[in-house]
């Protein structure tokens, strides 16, 4: 199928999304939102995967949420004597219809691994954060960017940043705005590896994409699920939740099958996720 904003492959468990639009940065414009959770929920609901891998053409790695999405809709309402008090409403489910978009990378149940190069601003710097992993070029920099055109970031930088990062630091980049540069970034731990230029990142996120298509999908999702919830949950939550699941789903067979493996020096026969029911 082909996409406005994207280009897909899908190999060896690997699938990857590229976004293709560098003549503009890569910004977010109305079929990017409804193009990516399109994309990701087919390849999570036919288990057409075992990792995505988002990265990225030309300069930058995202310029934002396109600015003509803030368009003046006041010619369309001019008829509707309720508009102004409707506006706030209309505001909010446009935000979380957004939202949602991004928020499929973390429902998804494959690991989702996003590569930035250059410039990952405003918007794009959602995207990141709901990824499970984080890979940047050494010329890659983030910046909170709706700041500087008076706005406030609502898509979903600050609850996952927290989450990241020093408070204090998030607090510092949203108040003033400024550009993390990728060093900056790997040594507070926001991205997992920086490398010396978009070839080598590619190279280096497929590497990592390959060791986990590797190993058990099933495990892995599980995986995926646990820190999620330790992240958002006390310790003992944590604790109790992963002794029920593995209660559930844990399968001699799928480690019979990779200690088999290992020993035969060959690749392991896993289960794959089953297909999401329609």
């Amino acid at each position: 199928m082909a996409y406005e904003c994207f280009d897909v492959s899908i190999g060896d468990g690997i699938a990857h999304i590229v976004m293709n639009r560098p003549e503009v940065r890569n910004n977010m414009n109305p079929a990017f939102w409804a193009e990516l959770p399109q994309i990701v929920r087919e390849i999570d609901a036919d288990a057409q995967a075992r990792v995505i891998v988002i990265s990225s053409t030309g300069p930058h790695f995202c310029g934002g949420i396109d600015v003509s999405m803030f368009g003046t809709s006041a010619d369309k309402d001019a008829v509707n004597p309720h508009a102004k008090r409707q506006s706030g409403l209309k505001f909010l489910d446009t935000v979380k219809r957004m939202q949602d978009s991004l928020s499929v990378l973390e429902q998804c149940r494959l690991p989702v691994l996003v590569a930035i190069q250059g410039g990952c601003i405003g918007g794009g710097v959602d995207l990141a954060t709901a990824a499970d992993m984080r890979y940047a070029t050494q010329d890659a920099f983030i910046t909170i960017y709706e700041t500087k055109i008076g706005m406030t970031a609502d898509v979903g930088t600050f609850p996952r940043m927290v989450k990241l990062i020093p408070e204090g630091i998030v607090r510092e980049l949203a108040y003033t705005g400024r550009r993390m540069p990728a060093g900056e970034a790997l040594n507070i731990g926001l991205v997992n590896r920086v490398f010396d230029d978009h070839q080598a990142m590619l190279d280096g996120v497929m590497a990592v994409a390959r060791e986990i298509a590797a190993n058990a999908p099933l495990a892995v999702h599980g995986c995926k699920r646990a820190i999620t919830y330790a992240r958002d949950h006390s310790t003992q939550d944590g604790l109790d939740w992963i002794g029920m699941w593995n209660a559930s789903n844990l399968h001699p067979e799928e480690i019979q099958e990779a200690m088999l493996a290992r020993a035969e020096k060959r690749p392991a026969d896993f289960a794959d996720l089953p297909k999401r029911r329609a």
